[in-house]
């Protein structure tokens, strides 16, 4: 009773007090997130905050001292159950707590709480009990949506064509779909918790276990094929593709990682090389066959001349020399070829100056080049420019490329030829200001027996027999042309 004659004397000699108390508390109740009711033992409502009657689009007027199912609607209280609860706080100092309210104002769309009915006690009399709503709509819609994206995520990864899995950052798998079931034949249950290196071949494991760790490490995974072991033990052919899950923190929680089979695309790739391969003989076959039945036939011809035993003795001349000159072509398209398919051994090779080698070659062409008003110049360092090789074989391949420059302006023109270092390359690059290459026709000049030259001009053999060189050379050569233009041709070849 002290207490609460102590409360009196407060109330009523301090009265400037209470009213700052009173303005606070409506200040704080005001600042609060939640919407909060206070209601009397009549069930009216004696106090309301501005976030309620803001939400329930009401004013104070029409809300302070209404019956609650006069604030909320009779069928939401009578669902609630909410008069019943209210009078057992009143009467057992009961509280409710986490109980769900689905509402909706007048104008607004249906918002979803979570309501407590907290008892306000003065001493063992409960005098007014506090109904907070917590607004949870927005929290609820963005779980299901994330629910929803989770669904259809699922849906896609369990739907997809291509192997799909993750793996903790250690690489033990966490999540294989259907795919990679179909495939493997290992459910996902069997791999839960397997390294994913060990569902792959013996051989490939370290380098997959690199991979991961790279990615631990904050590195890229990367792609790479690896074959994968099924369950009856067979290996098929997959291409991978990795990259790490991160948190909000950017460390690496998991990884995420994709596979393609190959096994048709390897079978396609098969079949096209086996074409290739058939359609390229077709057209060497067609090469030899039309290169030597020329000479063949000038040598049968001028060969029954002399089989007619005539009395002219140079005519007799003629035609040896004829059937003499006839042998010797078709001898030399059967060296070309056996070059092409046999450039040279590894074991002949020794230290090249390239840059001598290129100055002959340009030199025998130079006469040529100024028959036909061609402007040539040679680049060439003062330095020696080394590289291990055999000085006949790459001299033939200067050579062919310098005589085709030539014949690409038979009208003149300008012709470059130059020899430089480049990183650990050296570079022969021959340029012309010739009629240039097609864009259809790139992929065929290295082609044996290909060539635009008129027919008895040229075997087409020069280019396939450079590449071939190069190639032997561990080297490369590189084109750039535009028709009308002319053509840049280098040769790159490793340095010791």
């Amino acid at each position: 009773m002290a207490d609460r004659g102590q409360a009196r004397l407060t109330a009523e000699d301090g009265a400037p007090n209470t009213g700052r108390y009173e303005k606070l508390y409506a200040m704080l109740l005001d600042a609060m997130p939640s919407s909060v009711l206070l209601i009397d033992a009549q069930l009216r409502v004696v106090s309301a905050n501005r976030n309620f009657l803001e939400k329930a689009r009401r004013s104070e007027s029409d809300t302070l001292g209404q019956r609650i199912g006069e604030v909320f609607p009779p069928l939401l209280v009578d669902h609630m159950d909410l008069e019943r609860r209210l009078r057992r706080a009143f009467d057992r100092n009961e509280a409710t707590q986490g109980k769900r309210m689905i509402y909706r104002a007048p104008g607004l769309g249906t918002r979803i709480y979570y309501y407590n009915l907290v008892p306000v006690a003065w001493g063992n009399t409960v005098e007014h009990v506090m109904l907070v709503l917590e607004d949870v709509t927005e929290q609820l819609r963005s779980g299901e949506e994330a629910r929803r994206a989770e669904r259809h995520l699922a849906s896609v990864v369990e739907s997809a064509s291509d192997l799909m899995l993750s793996t903790d950052v250690d690489g033990r798998i966490l999540t294989w779909n259907v795919a990679a079931e179909r495939l493997s034949g290992y459910s996902g249950d069997e791999v839960r918790g397997r390294l994913f290196s060990e569902q792959c071949a013996v051989l490939e494991r370290d380098l997959v276990s690199q991979a991961f760790r790279a990615v631990r490490r904050g590195g890229e995974f990367g792609t790479a094929e690896w074959d994968l072991v099924t369950k009856p033990g067979a290996l098929v052919p997959v291409a991978w593709m990795g990259s790490a899950m991160k948190d909000d923190l950017g460390r690496v929680v998991a990884i995420v990682v994709v596979g393609r089979d190959l096994t048709e695309r390897r079978k396609f790739e098969a079949q096209l090389l086996q074409s290739q391969k058939l359609a390229a003989l077709g057209v060497l076959a067609g090469g030899i066959a039309h290169e030597i039945r020329n000479p063949l036939a000038i040598s049968s011809s001028a060969a029954q001349f002399l089989l007619e035993d005539p009395d002219d003795p140079e005519f007799r001349r003629e035609c040896a020399e004829k059937v003499q000159a006839g042998i010797q072509r078709a001898s030399v398209i059967i060296e070309n070829l056996l070059r092409f398919a046999r450039p040279g051994a590894r074991a002949d090779m020794e230290p090249v100056d390239l840059v001598p080698v290129v100055r002959d070659a340009a030199a025998l062409v130079a006469n040529q080049a100024g028959l036909q008003q061609i402007r040539m110049v040679v680049d060439l360092p003062s330095q020696p420019v080394r590289v291990d090789g055999v000085t006949s074989m790459l001299q033939q391949v200067f050579m062919n490329l310098l005589l085709n420059a030539v014949n690409a302006m038979p009208k003149g023109g300008f012709l470059r030829v130059s020899v430089e270092r480049s990183g650990a390359e050296a570079q022969v690059r021959v340029t012309d200001t010739g009629h240039g290459i097609p864009a259809g026709e790139m992929g065929n000049i290295f082609d044996p027996f290909y060539t635009t030259r008129p027919v008895g001009q040229g075997t087409g053999l020069g280019l396939s027999i450079c590449y071939s060189i190069v190639k032997q050379h561990s080297g490369a050569i590189d084109v750039e042309s535009v028709e009308g233009r002319g053509s840049v041709f280098t040769v790159r070849l490793p340095l010791p």
